[in-house]
Protein backbone atom coordinates (compact mmCIF):
# COMPACT_ATOMS: atom_id res chain seq x y z
CA UNK A 1 0.00 0.00 0.00
CA UNK A 2 1.41 3.75 -0.62
CA UNK A 3 1.12 6.24 2.14
CA UNK A 4 -2.36 6.82 3.21
CA UNK A 5 -3.41 10.64 2.99
CA UNK A 6 -6.28 11.52 4.90
CA UNK A 7 -6.99 14.53 3.25
CA UNK A 8 -7.68 14.99 -0.18
CA UNK A 9 -7.97 18.43 -2.25
CA UNK A 10 -8.74 19.58 -6.01
CA UNK A 11 -5.70 18.86 -7.06
CA UNK A 12 -5.47 15.28 -5.76
CA UNK A 13 -8.11 14.08 -8.38
CA UNK A 14 -7.03 12.38 -11.36
CA UNK A 15 -9.63 13.92 -14.16
CA UNK A 16 -11.05 11.33 -17.06
CA UNK A 17 -12.90 12.23 -19.99
CA UNK A 18 -15.43 9.20 -20.79
CA UNK A 19 -17.67 9.78 -23.83
CA UNK A 20 -20.52 10.28 -21.42
CA UNK A 21 -19.32 12.17 -18.53
CA UNK A 22 -16.32 13.55 -17.01
CA UNK A 23 -14.80 12.16 -13.68
CA UNK A 24 -12.46 13.17 -11.02
CA UNK A 25 -11.40 10.03 -8.52
CA UNK A 26 -10.39 11.03 -5.44
CA UNK A 27 -9.93 7.52 -3.35
CA UNK A 28 -7.66 5.52 -5.47
CA UNK A 29 -5.08 2.98 -3.74
CA UNK A 30 -2.86 5.15 -6.44
CA UNK A 31 -3.73 8.80 -5.26
CA UNK A 32 -4.75 8.14 -1.44
CA UNK A 33 -3.70 4.54 -0.62
CA UNK A 34 -6.58 3.40 0.60
CA UNK A 35 -6.78 -0.51 0.49
CA UNK A 36 -10.61 -0.86 -0.40
CA UNK A 37 -12.29 2.28 -1.37
CA UNK A 38 -12.56 4.53 -4.05
CA UNK A 39 -14.42 7.72 -4.50
CA UNK A 40 -15.25 9.39 -7.83
CA UNK A 41 -17.18 12.47 -8.95
CA UNK A 42 -18.79 11.70 -11.92
CA UNK A 43 -20.11 14.71 -13.82
CA UNK A 44 -22.82 13.95 -17.14
CA UNK A 45 -24.21 16.93 -19.27
CA UNK A 46 -28.34 16.37 -19.94
CA UNK A 47 -28.76 13.03 -22.45
CA UNK A 48 -25.93 10.81 -20.86
CA UNK A 49 -25.86 7.86 -19.51
CA UNK A 50 -23.52 5.32 -18.16
CA UNK A 51 -25.10 2.39 -19.47
CA UNK A 52 -25.93 -0.96 -17.75
CA UNK A 53 -23.45 -2.35 -16.28
CA UNK A 54 -21.79 -4.18 -12.71
CA UNK A 55 -19.28 -4.60 -10.46
CA UNK A 56 -18.43 -8.72 -9.01
CA UNK A 57 -17.80 -8.77 -5.87
CA UNK A 58 -18.04 -4.87 -5.00
CA UNK A 59 -20.92 -2.80 -3.64
CA UNK A 60 -21.26 0.87 -4.88
CA UNK A 61 -23.40 3.87 -3.56
CA UNK A 62 -24.68 6.64 -5.85
CA UNK A 63 -24.74 9.88 -3.80
CA UNK A 64 -26.43 12.56 -6.16
CA UNK A 65 -24.83 16.56 -5.74
CA UNK A 66 -26.76 17.88 -8.38
CA UNK A 67 -29.25 17.54 -10.72
CA UNK A 68 -31.22 14.02 -11.24
CA UNK A 69 -30.19 10.61 -12.21
CA UNK A 70 -32.54 8.37 -13.92
CA UNK A 71 -31.47 5.81 -11.43
CA UNK A 72 -31.67 1.98 -12.60
CA UNK A 73 -30.67 -0.91 -10.04
CA UNK A 74 -31.38 -4.06 -11.45
CA UNK A 75 -35.23 -3.72 -13.46
CA UNK A 76 -35.99 -0.77 -10.89
CA UNK A 77 -35.69 2.57 -11.89
CA UNK A 78 -36.48 5.90 -10.04
CA UNK A 79 -35.17 9.88 -10.26
CA UNK A 80 -33.20 10.44 -7.79
CA UNK A 81 -32.42 14.49 -6.99
CA UNK A 82 -29.65 15.97 -5.08
CA UNK A 83 -28.82 14.41 -1.54
CA UNK A 84 -30.86 11.07 -2.39
CA UNK A 85 -28.68 7.92 -3.38
CA UNK A 86 -29.00 4.50 -4.53
CA UNK A 87 -27.67 1.27 -2.61
CA UNK A 88 -26.26 -1.23 -5.58
CA UNK A 89 -25.10 -4.73 -4.14
CA UNK A 90 -22.42 -6.81 -5.82
CA UNK A 91 -22.90 -8.25 -9.12
CA UNK A 92 -26.33 -6.28 -9.53
CA UNK A 93 -26.65 -4.59 -13.11
CA UNK A 94 -27.31 -0.91 -13.09
CA UNK A 95 -27.10 2.65 -15.01
CA UNK A 96 -27.35 6.08 -14.67
CA UNK A 97 -28.83 8.31 -16.80
CA UNK A 98 -29.26 12.04 -16.89
CA UNK A 99 -32.74 13.24 -18.09
CA UNK A 100 -32.23 17.06 -18.12
CA UNK A 101 -32.29 19.57 -18.46
CA UNK A 102 -29.65 20.01 -15.82
CA UNK A 103 -26.14 18.79 -15.59
CA UNK A 104 -26.15 15.69 -13.48
CA UNK A 105 -23.18 15.52 -10.31
CA UNK A 106 -22.99 12.66 -8.13
CA UNK A 107 -20.30 10.47 -6.06
CA UNK A 108 -19.51 6.90 -6.53
CA UNK A 109 -18.10 5.12 -4.04
CA UNK A 110 -17.22 1.30 -4.18
CA UNK A 111 -16.19 -0.98 -1.82
CA UNK A 112 -13.05 -3.61 -2.46
CA UNK A 113 -11.62 -2.20 -4.96
CA UNK A 114 -8.32 -4.48 -5.17
CA UNK A 115 -10.58 -7.34 -5.35
CA UNK A 116 -10.18 -9.58 -8.11
CA UNK A 117 -10.73 -7.76 -11.47
CA UNK A 118 -12.84 -7.23 -13.82
CA UNK A 119 -13.89 -3.69 -11.89
CA UNK A 120 -17.11 -2.98 -14.32
CA UNK A 121 -18.22 -5.90 -16.95
CA UNK A 122 -20.58 -3.91 -19.70
CA UNK A 123 -24.54 -5.82 -19.93
CA UNK A 124 -26.30 -2.81 -21.63
CA UNK A 125 -26.30 -5.13 -24.59
CA UNK A 126 -27.80 -8.28 -23.24
CA UNK A 127 -31.33 -9.04 -22.17
CA UNK A 128 -32.93 -7.58 -20.04
CA UNK A 129 -31.41 -4.45 -20.15
CA UNK A 130 -31.47 -3.87 -23.68
CA UNK A 131 -35.03 -3.73 -23.50
CA UNK A 132 -35.06 -1.66 -20.46
CA UNK A 133 -33.08 1.41 -22.28
CA UNK A 134 -32.01 1.76 -25.78
CA UNK A 135 -28.49 2.13 -26.00
CA UNK A 136 -26.48 5.11 -26.66
CA UNK A 137 -23.55 4.86 -29.40
CA UNK A 138 -20.40 5.77 -27.47
CA UNK A 139 -16.77 5.50 -28.91
CA UNK A 140 -15.37 1.89 -27.50
CA UNK A 141 -13.27 3.10 -24.20
CA UNK A 142 -10.22 1.55 -23.84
Amino acid sequence: MSELKTHLTAPDAKHIDLPWCHVEEFVTPANAGSDDLYLCRATFPPGEAHLFHYHPGREEIIYVVEGQAEQWVGEVKKVLKAGEMALIPAGIPHMTFNPGPDTLKFLAILNNIKGSEPIVVDCFREEPWVSLFTPIEYPAVA
